[in-house]
C-alpha cells in the first residue's frame, strides 16, 4: 500500500486581523487593511485532509443570567512588589497589582529590559509565597540562572521552565497550578498539530488563545512578552491586543538609563498611568520622584530652558523644554524636534512670527525634551514658545520659574486642565513663580510661598519673563 503524502496548500494571511484567503488581494477583506496579506503554507496530514477535525474546543455551557443576579466579587489582586508596575496595572479604591487570572502582554523594542523586570517581579512573587512558574522560549535554563545571578535572585521556591511547545507548556501548567506564569515570548511558541512556523499569524492566534482559556479556567495570572516590528508595534496579528486583559508598552532608547512603562488596554483600570523606572546593572529599578530626577541634571542659567509641569494619567511630572535658535545658512532653516509634536512646534513657531514679532524665518530651530519624555499634551505650548524666545533673546528664564499653558493661534493663552495638582507638584519641588493661563488662576488658590502670574497672551508671557 502506498504510503500517503501531506497535502501542502498555500494561502495568504492578514498580518492585522489573521484573515486567510486561498488568493492574494490588495485589501484585506476582513479588516479592510491594504498590502497586509503574506503568503503562508500549510501542511495537511492525510488523516485530517480526509476528516475535518474540529479546530475549536466545546464551549463552556453556561446558562444565560441577568445582570443584577450576577454575583459581586471583590477583585482579588496581588502586589508585585513593584510599586511602578502596581500604579501601571491599576491602582484606585480597588487596590493595586496583578488580578486574578489575568493575561497581560508587555512589548517593547529588544534590550528595554521586559524579560528582566518580570525575572525580578517574578523573584518578589516567590518570596512573597506565591507560586511562580517562568517559561522561556528563547534561553535556556542555564542562560536564566546567569541573568539570575546578575540580578542579585536566590529565590528557591522560582521554578523555571525551558520550552517553546504550547502542549507541553499546558501540560506543565496544570501539573503545577502556579500562582503567576511568564511566558518569553509568545512569538516563540507553537502548537505542534499545526504545519505553520513558530511567529506566524496563525501560531500566534491560536497559542493566544489556548493561553487565554488557560488563564480563566485556572485562575492563573500570566505575563505574555511580545516582540515588535519596526514601526514599534507588537509583532503578530492585530487581535493579539484584543485578546488580552492588559496591554503595557515599554518605551526609552536603551541606550538611555530612563524606561517608561505605559498601559495601552487595561479592563482592571486606568489606562493613564505611568511608572518610571531605571536600568542599572543591578536590573530595573523604580525611580520614586521623576520630576526631581529628570531636574536634576538641568543647567541653570542657561537660554533656551524652561520648566514645565506635565500629566502623565495622574502624576504630574516636571521636564526640562529645551530649544536652541541659530542663525541658518540655508534656503529653507531647519526644525528638529525631539520629544514634542513637529507639526506642533510648527504651528507654534508660526503664532510667534505673527503675533509676537519674533523673527524665527531664518533661524534654525532645534527642540528638545530632556529625559527622554514625549510631550502630547497642549498644556506644553506656552513653554515650547518661551524656551524659543528665550534663545531668540539669549535670556535666561529664572531657575525658579514654571511655565504652562495652552496656546492658540491667535496667541491666546488657554486653561489648561488639572492646573491645582501641576502647581502643588511645582511648590513640592521650591518653584516659586509660576506664569500659567489667567483663566486658571480664577478657581485657584495661591499656596505659601508662592506667586501667580496670570497670562491672557503669548505677548504678555514675554514681557513678564524678559
Amino acid at each position: 500500500m502506498a504510503k500517503e503524502k501531506e497535502t501542502r496548500r498555500s494561502l495568504f494571511a492578514c498580518t492585522a486581523c489573521g484573515f486567510e484567503t486561498a488568493k492574494w488581494t490588495g485589501k484585506c477583506p476582513g479588516c479592510g487593511a491594504w498590502n497586509t496579506m503574506e503568503e503562508a503554507t500549510r501542511f495537511i496530514a492525510p488523516a485530517a485532509a480526509g476528516k475535518a477535525a474540529p479546530k475549536q474546543r466545546p464551549g463552556t455551557g453556561a446558562a444565560a443570567m441577568l445582570l443584577k443576579d450576577i454575583p459581586e466579587d471583590v477583585t482579588v489582586r496581588t502586589s508585585t512588589g513593584v510599586s511602578e508596575l502596581d500604579r501601571v496595572l491599576g491602582g484606585g479604591p480597588t487596590g493595586s497589582g496583578i488580578v486574578e487570572g489575568a493575561l497581560m502582554l508587555v512589548g517593547g523594542d529588544p534590550g528595554v529590559g521586559k524579560s528582566t523586570l518580570l525575572l525580578q517581579v517574578c523573584a518578589n512573587l516567590a518570596r512573597a509565597g506565591k507560586r511562580v512558574l517562568y517559561i522561556s522560549g528563547e534561553e535556556s535554563a542555564k542562560q536564566l540562572k546567569l541573568r539570575a545571578n546578575r540580578l542579585g535572585i536566590r529565590e528557591e521556591q522560582l521554578y523555571v521552565l525551558a520550552e517553546n511547545a504550547l502542549d507541553a507548556v499546558e501540560e506543565k501548567l496544570s501539573q503545577l497550578q502556579p500562582d503567576v506564569a511568564v511566558i518569553d515570548s509568545v512569538q516563540t511558541m507553537y502548537r505542534p498539530e499545526m504545519a505553520s512556523a513558530p511567529g506566524s499569524v496563525s501560531q500566534v492566534r491560536e497559542c493566544t488563545s489556548l493561553i487565554m482559556r488557560i488563564c480563566k479556567e485556572t485562575g492563573t495570572a500570566i505575563f505574555l512578552v511580545g516582540h515588535v516590528t519596526k514601526d514599534g508595534a507588537i509583532a503578530g496579528p492585530r487581535m493579539l491586543e484584543h485578546m488580552v486583559d492588559v496591554v503595557l508598552y515599554f518605551e526609552g532608547d536603551k541606550m538611555q538609563e530612563y524606561r517608561l512603562l505605559r498601559a495601552v488596554k487595561n479592563r482592571f483600570g486606568s489606562v493613564n498611568e505611568l511608572g518610571v523606572f531605571q536600568m542599572t546593572d543591578k536590573g530595573m529599578q523604580v525611580v520614586l520622584n521623576p520630576s526631581e530626577q529628570l531636574l536634576s541634571r538641568r543647567a541653570k542659567g542657561a537660554s533656551g530652558s524652561v520648566v514645565f509641569c506635565g500629566l502623565e494619567g495622574s502624576r504630574p511630572l516636571l521636564c526640562d523644554v529645551q530649544a536652541l535658535a541659530s542663525q541658518s545658512y540655508f534656503g529653507t532653516p531647519r526644525r528638529t524636534v525631539g520629544g514634542a509634536d513637529a507639526s506642533r512646534v510648527a504651528l507654534l513657531l508660526a503664532v510667534l512670527e505673527k503675533r509676537a514679532n519674533q523673527k524665527t524665518y531664518n533661524q534654525d530651530v532645534y527642540i528638545n525634551v530632556a529625559g527622554g519624555l514625549e510631550l502630547s499634551e497642549p498644556a506644553a505650548d506656552l513653554a515650547l514658545c518661551m524656551a524659543v524666545v528665550s534663545s531668540l533673546k539669549d535670556m535666561p528664564v529664572g531657575s525658579d520659574v514654571a511655565v504652562m499653558g495652552e496656546v492658540g493661534l491667535a496667541g491666546e493663552v488657554r486653561a489648561i486642565p488639572q492646573c491645582d495638582r501641576r502647581v502643588a507638584e511645582c511648590q513640592r519641588l521650591g518653584f516659586t513663580t509660576i506664569v500659567l493661563p489667567r483663566e486658571n488662576m480664577k478657581r485657584l488658590s495661591c499656596p505659601e510661598g508662592v506667586k501667580f502670574v496670570g497670562v491672557d497672551t503669548v505677548m504678555q508671557a514675554i514681557s513678564v519673563l524678559f
